[in-house]
């Protein structure tokens, strides 16, 4: 009996290791061949296509065109399905993957018709323009194509590939104009409700001024403490969490060359996005010829566009954070407002599709919430949006020739950050902007709808070495206070993050890369020290009639002060917060929640109102507890509960690094966490969190982290969170996340070439 279970054993491994080595084969057969020489009839001369020991993508070519075709090819190669999933996200074309599982996502797209708007947008391009996008359309089919066997994504799902067109490039930008600035029209919608359900007396006051302002011109939004609205008896409301959503932005400062060794200017930009396997940046430098002169261009690429997003030519250095500047408005519709259904066919597998149908009117499209009709007009609607002006940042030399650049970029309008090879460093929006004047937190009547939503504006302010000689943006407000008047907020950060990188940079008069790389990483938690005082406060007291309490006090004696991995104080400060928010706001939130609405798109602003009445301590805000210190009591042990749900019941276990630990995971692991340990990132312990600069949540953070002297690149920083290759058995599919996750400074020019590839013309 033995001798048979011992055959069956030995007969089940040599099947599973021959399983093993059928699924590797097949997987091989789907890497693409990075050496050698290849024909296309695409480009003009030869391309080279080289990676060095990151898999960084160096191109050379004779043209911008014939560089956009080897960028395409590279991507096309490494990234081809994060790509497709880019674009049908954008278009509303995902079910046609997974299925009716997506049919809800992809109907929230298709309210945007971004699939013909690209289109539209591309047939009026400039010519050069649509010569760049159709030469990087053919580099990534022809780039993918030589790959010979499909990836294992498509393997899995059973989908075809769909070629590559070039309003495909399009389709990705308009998806960073839907990670970057939904937050705007959502934020919007759920003040429409506010004022509905409580009166302006609520919403001025969820909505005043923060503390934390960190203007770069000084100035102070300021107004008398809002007037505490009475709440109205009821039954106990429930209790929701109240979850905030990710802030889409970033972090960028800057220093003039007398802030510099080398009489430079230096730029720092971190990108913080939905971290996700592969990394949404791809690593690359294209070098080609203009105007007589050669080109290099050093930086990050998005896979799907032709653009150096955030790098270096080493005369300018450039980074952006999220503007948040007011660009969507909801348009009240009367009855008489005159509207058209358009019908949408979403595309299903196996030949299915399904019909959705679309309120459309002069505005934009309709949408029907608090009981009437809304248009949505949002900049992204508007021709305007796209074009490829950003690819004019790689051939100027100066500060000034980018900030006057910065009006004319289709992008979703950001904070450029750019410096030069000469000590200057400059400040200004870039990207769409609606000239419209009055921008609304509320609905606007059709009557008042401004037809300048149809044009750009160009008049919009900069800053140029400032005394100081510092800048600094992290998505709160950088514009003067009648600037913002007339730009609006379209989903401000509170100001804490851009606060603490100011007072940072204040604290020294000479930086290198080195210090800029610390800053990047500081995780001080000067937001959470007044809840921590609070905290410490609500526990002594509570131990004085029955001591339970001391086993936490230790804890909050030694936190640290910092989002540090080791910290238990840090976890109790900081749930202690959420839970305190989610109780108070309790009965506005559930009569929300009634309303299919939520404060979840406000949560950000609530700081400044929740201290108001943590002073005031209102008796109408209290519900049915006895006093205001029974409910802070009550929010830390309803805190202490969930941590132990999650993380098990001794509080050693509490730590920010376990309790945050990051995760950066693949699609298709979310799904089969069989996968996992084949396709995610390694899980590292955490070392940040929010309102400070060194962002990081479990599955959110810097993408990538740049720091460059324009005339001194050999000392420049690039780090990204994950590989270049979206290929598993690729040896650059996690090259590079290791030095991220230490914070090391990985370089940002190219290091030894490892493959060259080759493609004449044919």
């Amino acid at each position: 009996m033995l001798m048979w279970i011992k055959r069956i054993f030995i007969v089940v491994m040599v099947l599973l290791l021959a399983l093993t080595a059928l699924i590797y084969g097949a997987l091989s057969l789907s890497l693409p061949t990075l050496d050698g020489q290849g024909r296309s009839n695409g480009i003009k001369q030869s391309v080279i296509v080289e990676r060095d020991q990151l898999g960084t993508a160096v191109i050379t070519a004779s043209s911008r065109a014939d560089a956009a075709f080897g960028l395409g090819y590279a991507h096309g190669q490494d990234r081809f399905f994060q790509m497709d999933l880019l674009r049908r996200n954008a278009a509303g074309e995902l079910s046609e993957l997974f299925g009716s599982a997506a049919l809800k996502l992809d109907e929230s797209m298709r309210f945007h018709q971004l699939r013909a708007r690209s289109t539209a947008i591309f047939n009026n391009l400039p010519a050069d323009q649509q010569q760049i996008l159709q030469a990087y359309s053919q580099g990534v089919n022809e780039g993918r194509a030589q790959v010979g066997f499909n990836s294992f994504e498509y393997l899995l799902t059973g989908a075809d590939i769909v070629p590559w067109r070039p309003e495909d490039s399009l389709l990705c930008i308009f998806s960073m104009y839907l990670d970057l600035q939904t937050a705007t029209y959502e934020r919007d919608e759920a003040l429409i409700y506010l004022d509905s359900l409580f009166g302006q007396q609520m919403r001025e006051f969820v909505m005043q001024p923060s503390n934390y302002q960190a203007a770069l011109d000084g100035s102070i939004q300021s107004a008398a403490p809002a007037v505490i609205p009475e709440l109205q008896p009821s039954q106990l409301a429930q209790i929701y969490t109240i979850t905030e959503p990710p802030l889409y932005g970033s972090n960028n400062w800057a220093v003039t060359g007398t802030h510099t060794a080398t009489g430079a200017g230096m730029l720092s930009d971190d990108m913080h996005l939905s971290l996700n396997v592969p990394a949404i940046w791809y690593r690359a430098q294209l070098n080609y010829p203009s105007q007589g002169q050669n080109r290099q261009v050093t930086g990050v690429s998005l896979p799907g566009a032709p653009a150096i997003v955030v790098g270096s030519n080493n005369e300018i250095a450039w980074g952006f954070t999220n503007g948040y500047l007011d660009t969507a408005d909801w348009i009240a519709l009367n009855d008489t407002e005159v509207t058209q259904t358009v019908v949408e066919t979403i595309a299903l597998p196996k030949g299915q599709s399904h019909r959705y149908e679309l309120t459309m009117s002069q505005y934009g499209p309709v949408k029907r919430f608090n009981g009437q009709r809304y248009a949505l007009s949002w900049v992204a609607h508007q021709p305007y949006a796209l074009n490829l002006k950003l690819l004019d940042l790689e051939g100027l030399q100066s500060v000034e020739q980018a900030i006057a650049l910065a009006p004319q970029v289709g992008i979703p309008v950001q904070n450029l950050m750019v410096v030069d090879s000469t000590g200057n460093a400059g400040w200004r929006p870039m990207g769409a902007l609606p000239a419209r004047t009055q921008p609304s937190d509320v609905a606007v009547a059709s009557a008042d709808y401004d037809k300048a939503w149809q044009s750009n504006e160009l008049l919009r302010p900069s800053v140029i070495n400032p005394p100081v000689g510092k800048l600094w943006t992290g998505n709160s407000r950088v514009m003067s206070v009648d600037e913002q008047r007339r730009f609006g907020d379209g989903g401000y950060a509170l100001g804490a993050r851009s606060a603490q990188i100011r007072d940072r940079l204040a604290e020294k008069q000479q930086f290198n890369e080195t210090d800029f790389n610390a800053l990047q990483h500081d995780n001080e938690a000067r937001f959470l020290q007044p809840w921590h005082k609070l905290l410490v406060g609500v526990l002594n007291a509570a131990n004085q009639s029955n001591p339970q309490f001391a086993e936490d006090l230790q804890y909050l004696a030694a936190w640290g002060n910092c989002a540090c991995a080791e910290s238990v104080g840090y976890t109790l400060v900081k749930r202690f917060r959420d839970q305190v928010i989610d109780v108070t706001f309790a009965p506005v939130e559930s009569q929300l929640r009634q309303h299919k609405s939520s404060l979840k798109a406000l949560k950000r602003y609530l700081e400044p109102a929740m201290w108001q009445l943590l002073t005031a301590k209102p008796q109408s805000w209290l519900q049915n507890y006895p006093d205001w210190s029974a409910l802070l009591l009550d929010a830390y042990q309803r805190s202490k509960s969930t941590l132990s749900e999650q993380h098990g019941a001794g509080m050693a276990a509490w730590q920010w690094g376990k309790v945050n630990a990051l995760q950066i995971q693949h699609p298709f692991s979310k799904q089969i966490p069989l996968l996992s340990s084949f396709l995610d990132m390694p899980e590292i312990p955490a070392f940040g969190d929010t309102f400070m600069p060194a962002v990081q949540g479990p599955h959110f953070g810097a993408s990538q982290r740049f720091i460059a002297q324009p005339g001194h690149l050999d000392k420049a920083i690039l780090t990204m969170a994950g590989g270049q290759s979206g290929h598993p058995l690729s040896s650059y599919y996690r090259a590079g996340f290791v030095a991220y996750a230490k914070g090391e400074a990985t370089p940002l020019l190219p290091g030894a070439i490892e493959h060259r590839l080759t493609i004449v013309p044919q």
